[in-house]
């Protein structure tokens, strides 16, 4: 379920990996705090990004989709993927996923607080439902 910060919701079958197998195959040092998602697209003449802790990003409903209702994902949905982070609402699932960081720290990422909304609009960083 897809839960928007504006108030609609939606349903749908998302499929991909888990990204704690990724992370663990990349062996994310001791010292990384977040995980920042970079994306391809840009708003108002600015890169979109997002970021998670450690314990979203290793939950097992976090994934990197890649199909979305049993087809390949779809452009308008963020392809060639997407993350998808269950348990938080939808401006934290960065679509056009071009990289994967884990930091000690989000000082250094966009204005430092976290994602391209959190930075600009003053959206919670932490967005569970």
């Amino acid at each position: 379920r897809h839960d928007c910060v504006e108030g609609w919701s939606a349903i749908g079958q998302w499929t991909g990996p888990q990204l704690a197998h990724i992370l663990e195959m990349a062996g994310v040092k001791p010292e990384a705090r977040f995980i920042v998602f970079h994306c391809a697209d840009t708003l108002n003449g600015s890169a979109y990004y997002e970021s998670v802790d450690l314990v979203d990003a290793f939950h097992p409903q976090t994934i990197i989709a890649h199909s979305l209702n049993g087809e390949p994902l779809p452009v308008k949905n963020g392809a060639p993927l997407r993350m998808r982070i269950e348990r938080q609402l939808g401006y934290k699932h960065a679509k056009y996923l071009t990289g994967i960081e884990a930091v000690a720290s989000l000082e250094e990422i966009g204005a430092g607080k976290g994602g391209y909304w959190e930075d600009r609009t003053g959206y919670q960083w932490y967005a569970g439902i």
